[in-house]
């Protein structure tokens, strides 16, 4: 079982924002550190740390804008689109309360429900709208009720841990200077980032600490891999 550490005690609220940002902007900077490394391209080793921290921190920042606006948007939508369904929903319901309540009992009893705990439920479905509006909508349209949590502090949850996380691969090239011992080290950091997203994800989780910190070091090393190897294909046929 996880540990609930000190400050932690609201990671469960913005699990998805903080391993969805976290985990892209590992993999969205370090993939820059890998290209370069991976290419070795003439000139590339003049311009050094430099290229790196310009194009690392220009992607780190529009990256984290466009997905924190990104989840801002998304969430709207989802719940601008379950609002206008649950309006249609209870408009039919208005029209016919038994009609969508027998439907409902049908979907309830091919899910294995009992037929006499069924129509009991229909009887109380009908009486009650709005929980019918729900249950048809969650159980015929698979469309459950979105999370009503506050879609600007999960905006600005995911532009932070994308900022926050993203920063470790390209940490290294703010102090030293562009080398293999420096892209070893910036490999290290990130390799440290992402057991610290999957130890974050174990914190809030019932999952086992194993799964949750590989599967997370697992994904952002393939993708690191993958931008290594495309770096080298480039530089060798540049």
């Amino acid at each position: 079982m996880a540990v609930e550490f000190s400050g932690l005690g609201r990671t469960q609220e913005y699990l998805k924002q903080i391993v969805f940002g976290g985990n892209d902007g590992i993999v969205t900077t370090f993939a820059i550190v890998a290209g370069f490394q991976g290419a070795n391209a003439e000139g590339a080793a003049e311009v050094g740390a430099l290229a790196v921290l310009v194009f690392g921190f220009a992607n780190l920042f529009a990256d984290a804008v466009s997905m924190g606006l990104g989840e801002f948007l998304s969430g709207r939508s989802e719940r601008d689109l379950y609002t206008a369904q649950h309006s249609d929903v209870l408009h039919r319901i208005d029209a016919d309360p038994h009609g969508e309540a027998a439907t409902l009992a049908d979907q309830l009893r091919d899910r294995g429900m009992a037929a006499e705990d069924v129509q009991p439920l229909a009887a109380i479905f009908a009486r009650n709208p709005d929980l019918l509006a729900e249950m048809v909508l969650s159980y015929g349209q698979n469309m459950p009720e979105p999370d009503h949590g506050n879609l600007r502090a999960r905006a600005l949850m995911t532009f932070l841990a994308f900022v926050v996380f993203g920063f470790v691969p390209i940490s290294a090239f703010v102090f030293l200077p562009a080398s293999g011992g420096t892209f070893i080290i910036a490999s290290v950091a990130t390799a440290l980032a992402l057991v610290a997203l999957g130890l974050l994800r174990w914190n809030a989780t019932d999952e086992s600490l194993l799964r949750c910190v590989g599967e997370t070091v697992l994904v952002g090393g393939i993708c690191a891999a993958v931008a290594y190897a495309v770096g080298g294909f480039v530089g060798t046929v540049g």
